[in-house]
């Protein structure tokens, strides 16, 4: 026989989701990457992104700001009048129906009614001093005694239900002995707490309690100090409630507690026990307030549960802060989330989780020596690539004309070919990439006789070993005006462009990066991605040039070629070494002293045949004048891109650079950038 196999299917019920696209993290890289850029740790950088959200995904502000927006909710919705608005009612109806059977009753004897008609009519304003003055009267209406009764019965069920959870209904229509009952217990949780409190309570004695009264506590605690915290929480909500109240509305509350359940030993009891939780917990909020303005009038039951309600977004507005230390988005209670703000939330809560983790696990961020979160060698390759990719869009985007008259090997053919890539200065390998080209129509169905067109992914080149390669020296403007004008982001990205361009296409080449200040210094990629904003006042081109200088004579057999990028004139210079080390001497206007050393060290560059490169960003006239000059005094060329297409400026100047050496680059000629 063929057995039938059957399955059961349920609602999905917790955990991430299996059928949840994977995490794309390029969005939250480059966000973060730009922020660290910006001058952010990534540690900080991370936060500030999972903070805004993406394109696509919610952020935790959003989610905190929906959290504000149910707290605001909660109080301009409510009010906590509402215990006592219902007993005043009850309380009218009893007096109401009692005169209208004393007005019927036509057997009383008239003395007897004018003196139960002036004991109704002489009741004070106040609700609770006319429900306790009524405690001993003899009600003639059955109607009126009811309501009354109701009044006892329903100020009972509302303290229980401040404490706990559910026995408002629970008790709806109790008799003596459900009564009973919640006493007993009572007074039996009373007496553990203070077993617990004095050390003495065993295992043994929770368990003996919860087999007797299990039955009131929904939430089915496991220990002794999962009761307390469950009975505490709502306990100090209580509290908080009657704090929120007017002084009016407490004290009427206060007067009318002793009539609940026409019992003065129940409201003893929870004295106690709200004196035992505030002693084993004290942490909890047993002195704070609310202003409502709403006009939902709550019971006591109903407001402690807004209340604890309250205090529950507060616990979220703090987790989804994530101001703590050490704290991550694992902490934020899910549940907690979904319960006020619904599954939406807590499924996009669980997303930020599970993108915070990839991120930390995917090996794109990394722990450093002293526990700071770091870009890892695999994230800035990923970010170069990136850059790279946008420079090159750019950079096509512009017009030209290409000077073909080196076309040809770089080197000497190796009699191979492959695909072609960005920045390769190969021939083409004409015969592959027509045979490729002839394939794909021919698998598309279509006839090559009928039209050919080559697609990028057809073109193949032929591979070639360079004769040549470069030292490349990127010096690039660290003074405050980079930052305060927007330029220090579009700085940082230019040289992580460049260093991807160079360290995967021309391995054979060598990159310097170079900041200036007030001082220059010589940086990896690692250390100028990270690099804050400076607030120092100076450009000294003049020290960025001799370190340039000294990195061009220690590869004396490589093409030199310097790219400088700077949006003010020279205002630094290095002065001859004294007893602590050379100084850097500032002055605004440049100072002439400043002008010449600068110009001397730039002679020195040009001596070595370095290709220079000025990037001009602003459009001061004086920068625009000292840059032309210094171009002309080498032989170089300055160039004018905005802050945004510096990156492909650069990268266009680093291949043209290279192709007035390499015998045949297909770059010769220079990219459209205003010269």
């Amino acid at each position: 026989m063929r057995h039938r196999s059957s399955s059961r299917y349920g609602r999905y019920d917790g955990g991430p989701d299996p059928l949840a696209p994977p995490l794309d993290l390029s969005e939250a890289l480059d966000s973060v990457a730009d922020d660290v850029m910006a001058g952010y740790s990534p540690e900080q950088a991370l936060r500030e992104f999972l903070r805004r959200g993406g394109r696509t995904m919610t952020g935790l502000d959003d989610l905190a700001g929906r959290v504000q927006a149910r707290r605001r909710d909660l109080l301009g919705r409510h009010r906590l009048d509402g215990t006592l608005h219902e007993v005043r009612r009850l309380l009218d109806e009893a007096v109401l129906e009692e005169r209208k059977q004393l007005a019927r009753d036509i057997r009383m004897d008239d003395t007897d009614r004018s003196f139960r008609e002036m004991q109704l009519q002489g009741l004070p304003d106040s609700t609770a001093a006319a429900v306790t003055e009524l405690a001993g009267y003899d009600w003639q209406s059955d109607t009126a005694r009811r309501a009354y009764e109701q009044i006892k019965d329903l100020l009972g069920r509302e303290m229980l239900d401040q404490r706990f959870a559910g026995l408002k209904n629970a008790l709806a229509n109790a008799t003596d002995e459900d009564r009973e009952a919640i006493a007993a217990m009572l007074r039996d949780l009373n007496d553990l707490l203070d077993r617990h409190a004095r050390g003495e309570d065993t295992p043994a004695d929770f368990e003996e309690f919860m087999a007797r009264h299990g039955d009131q506590f929904p939430e089915n605690p496991q220990d002794i100090d999962e009761l307390i915290d469950i009975l505490a929480r709502r306990s100090a909500a209580a509290q908080r409630m009657l704090r929120s109240m007017t002084p009016e509305q407490r004290e009427e509350l206060l007067a009318l507690s002793a009539q609940a359940f026409g019992s003065p030993a129940l409201m003893e009891q929870l004295n106690r026990l709200d004196a035992n939780l505030q002693g084993l917990r004290p942490g909890e909020d047993w002195t704070g307030s609310e202003q409502f303005d709403g006009e939902q009038g709550l019971g006591l039951g109903d407001g402690t549960g807004v209340l604890q309600d309250l205090a529950d977004l507060d616990q979220l507005a703090d987790q989804l802060s994530q101001s703590s230390p050490g704290s991550t988005l694992s902490d934020v209670d899910v549940d907690r989330l979904a319960r006020h703000l619904g599954d939406e939330a807590a499924v996009e809560a669980r997303t930020l989780d599970r993108l915070e983790k990839a991120l930390r696990d995917s090996g794109l961020l990394r722990r450093g020596a002293d526990g700071d979160l770091t870009l890892s060698p695999r994230a800035m390759r990923r970010l170069g690539t990136s850059l790279l990719q946008d420079a090159a869009g750019r950079l096509s985007g512009r017009q030209g004309q290409r000077d073909t008259r080196h076309a040809g090997a770089a080197g000497e053919l190796k009699g191979s070919s492959r695909p072609w890539q960005f920045g390769d200065v190969e021939s083409w390998d004409v015969t592959r990439t027509l045979t490729n080209a002839i394939g794909r129509t021919t698998a598309a169905g279509r006839d090559p006789a009928a039209g050919l067109r080559i697609e990028v992914a057809d073109v193949e080149v032929q591979e070639t070993e360079a004769r040549t390669q470069a030292a490349v020296a990127l010096l690039v403007d660290t003074s405050f005006s980079m930052a305060a004008e927007g330029r220090w982001v579009p700085m940082k990205r230019t040289a992580l462009a460049l260093h991807h361009l160079v360290s995967t296409r021309f391995r054979g080449d060598r990159l310097q990066l170079v900041n200036f200040g007030r001082y220059a210094g010589r940086l990896d990629i690692g250390e100028l991605t990270a690099l804050a904003p400076m607030r120092e006042q100076g450009t000294n081109l003049h020290h960025g040039l001799m370190l340039a200088t000294r990195f061009f004579r220690q590869h004396p057999t490589l093409q030199p070629v310097l790219l400088i990028v700077t949006d003010g004139e020279p205002t630094a210079h290095l002065m001859p070494q004294g007893e602590s080390g050379p100084v850097a001497l500032f002055s605004y206007p440049p100072e002439p002293a400043t002008l010449r050393a600068t110009i001397a060290e730039l002679d020195r560059v040009g001596r070595l045949g370095a290709e220079t490169t000025f990037f001009r960003l602003g459009t001061d006239p004086g920068l625009q004048g000292f840059l032309a000059a210094m171009a002309r005094r080498v032989g170089g060329r300055v160039v004018a891109p905005d802050p945004e297409d510096l990156g492909a400026a650069v990268v266009g100047e680093f291949l043209r650079a290279r192709s007035t050496f390499s015998p045949s680059s297909p770059w010769g000629a220079d990219p459209d950038w205003p010269v």
